[in-house]
């Protein structure tokens, strides 16, 4: 039996079908418009009279008889149409019929005021340049179910303007890091996203089969080796912003797949570092928002007091009690995880014990705070601090609970990168697979020689705090796992095979 929604679709295609035997194409080629909905509204003393050409999906449609009042709405604002059968030839008062609600139109008209004094186009010309052959709901019933909203996330912008508006601003949020990177002298340059050995970071990558070169290669998990690559060739400032990618689950702060920036910045250090990042977070947020005072889930932050610093041991000595994490058992450190209702399983190197003992810690913390004095253990690629071998020269900035970015004193001594890539690999080999891999090429280029520098990277996961949304709200289109709802599958049966379509061998 067949759905509403079939039933409609149905009559739309006859609709369409009409359309074109009155000479009439319903997707063509090119359209005109004169001005932007928004223009007109918000100088309608400098338009008033005027003829103009506006473009737009229709979102209402409200017959009175002689007279019609529609919505339209293009990416910046709805304006309304007033058509009246007196402006418009018998023929095309008779064409309205085959429009429906979804469809985009293109109204040419005078601009006026009704009576009620709303701000319209009074229509003297109109033709459909895109046909819907699907109704957009009447209430959006997705608003309730995430899955639903986000498959059809173009529905979701369509119904929800602010939903696009918050693409717009996380557009905007990676355009102003750009403008304070590029105003400081840095460089952006594009590396790959495929890579013979992957690292920068403790993840499990994604793999890929290259077929030309007859080799699995993976999808990167970080920008950063490329990017020092950079450094080594004689370049002083660099980032890249892109995506990267993470074979791990999902989370209201993680996707697998997302975009993230790095920079690298030679002859400076993680004090110098430190310095740069609070003034960056400052410049963005100040742009997109204009203000540097937020509620970020139960805390009031403040990005404008005194960012504190803190050391990594003395925050999580005061948290847990007399804990020593570099010499205590790690059975007796997991049993405060086990305490907390956090169980890794097997996975219980001092390493992993450590850094989710921190990441409890963390959530508690309002900041802004940068946390230092971070153990070698957890640091593969950062220098060692003069002061103290067992910590390094990293810093995190913490926001909100959330760690909001990663940045050291790159490590360029090539001896001690190669004994902490071949203690990574025992890990790996030992059944850690987000353990970084032992990557000789780059041990390689440091023998070559890499000067001192800085190195910084975020996610958009900080976009998505300062937002206060989850992850997969926080982006366009979130991977999902495939599904047909009823209808699709009724409508599309007669496709052979693609509904059953085998999934990859695993």
């Amino acid at each position: 039996m067949a759905t509403m929604i079939e039933k409609i679709r149905q009559e739309r295609i006859e609709k369409l079908k009409k359309l074109r035997n009155l000479g009439k194409e319903p997707f063509p080629a090119r359209v005109s418009r004169t001005n932007e909905n928004s223009e007109i509204i918000k100088n309608f003393n400098k338009f008033k009279n005027s003829e103009v050409t506006v473009v737009g999906r229709i979102m209402s449609w409200r017959d009175i008889g002689g007279i019609i009042f529609a919505n339209i709405q293009d990416e910046g604002a709805k304006i309304q149409l007033y058509i009246k059968k007196e402006n418009l030839s018998q023929e095309l008062w008779k064409e309205l019929k085959l429009f429906d609600i979804g469809d985009f139109v293109q109204a040419m008209g005078n601009v006026v005021k009704t009576k009620t004094g709303e701000i319209s186009v009074e229509v003297s010309d109109i033709k459909v340049i895109s046909k819907a052959i699907r109704p957009l709901p009447e209430k959006w019933e997705g608003l309730k179910d995430e899955d639903l909203r986000f498959r059809r996330r173009y529905l979701d912008m369509t119904m929800n303007p602010e939903v696009r508006e918050r693409f717009k601003r996380r557009s905007e949020f990676w355009q102003a890091t750009r403008d304070f990177l590029n105003e400081r002298g840095f460089v952006e340059i594009n590396i790959p996203v495929l890579e013979h050995v992957t690292g920068g970071a403790d993840a499990k990558p994604f793999v890929t089969h290259y077929e030309d070169l007859g080799e699995d290669i993976y999808l990167r998990i970080s920008h950063e080796l490329p990017l020092k690559r950079l450094i080594g060739g004689g370049f002083e400032k660099v980032y890249d912003i892109g995506t990267r990618f993470r074979n791990e689950g999902y989370s209201d702060e993680h996707l697998p797949e997302h975009v993230a920036m790095e920079f690298y910045w030679a002859y400076a250090d993680y004090k110098e570092g430190m310095k740069l990042t609070e003034e960056m977070f400052k410049y963005i947020l100040n742009r997109i928002y204009g203000t540097l005072k937020f509620k970020i889930r139960d805390f009031d932050v403040d990005l404008n007091k005194k960012w504190e610093v803190a050391n990594f041991e003395d925050l999580l000595t005061n948290e847990y009690g007399d804990i020593d994490i570099y010499n205590d058992d790690v059975e007796d450190l997991n049993r405060i995880l086990k305490k907390n209702d956090v169980d890794l399983g097997d996975d219980i190197s001092r390493a992993r014990v450590v850094d989710h003992l921190w990441k409890l810690l963390r959530r508690k913390t309002p900041g802004p705070l940068f946390v230092i004095k971070i153990p070698k253990f957890l640091s593969p690629l950062a220098k060692t601090d003069p002061e103290d071998s067992k910590v390094v020269e990293r810093f995190h900035p913490i926001i909100g609970g959330s760690e909001m970015a990663n940045a050291f004193s790159e490590l360029n001594d090539p001896l001690d990168q190669l004994e902490r890539f071949l203690e990574q690999q025992k890990m790996r080999d030992a059944g850690d697979e987000e353990a970084q891999m032992l990557d000789i090429d780059f041990v390689e280029m440091l023998e070559y020689g890499m000067p001192p520098a800085v190195g910084f990277g975020m996610s958009e996961r900080v976009f998505w705090l300062f937002e206060g949304v989850t992850a997969r709200e926080g982006v366009p289109f979130p991977q999902l796992k495939t599904e047909f709802d009823r209808t699709t599958l009724n409508i599309y049966k007669d496709i052979k095979g693609y509904f059953n379509r085998k999934k990859k061998k695993k």
